[in-house]
């Protein structure tokens, strides 16, 4: 699989993550009336959960894949900013 490919499962993982979240603090808050504690293990998940975006960097040069500048998007680029390589590519043999 390509770091791409392995880029956007964690990207889609992510999304789940925060309608997980989302859906938890909405619960919370019916069942116990207040929303605070859920939204601290909300944020306490997601970056937990979040932290294995830092090991999807570009082979050749090291550019993570989720930074645009110094900008964190939730969305893998496809092709390195820094050195043009195809992220996307499986090497041929």
């Amino acid at each position: 699989m390509t770091l791409y490919r392995l880029a956007v499962r964690h990207a889609q993982l992510m999304a789940f993550a925060l309608m997980a979240m989302i859906f938890f603090v909405i619960t919370f808050e019916r069942v116990f009336g207040v929303t605070w504690p859920a939204f601290a293990i909300a944020i306490v998940v997601l970056v937990f959960a979040n932290g294995r975006m830092l090991q999807y960097n570009c082979p050749r040069c090291g550019k993570n894949l989720f930074f645009r500048g110094k900008i964190a998007v939730p969305w893998p680029t496809k092709t390195c900013g820094s050195c043009g390589l195809d992220l996307d590519h499986r090497p041929e043999g």
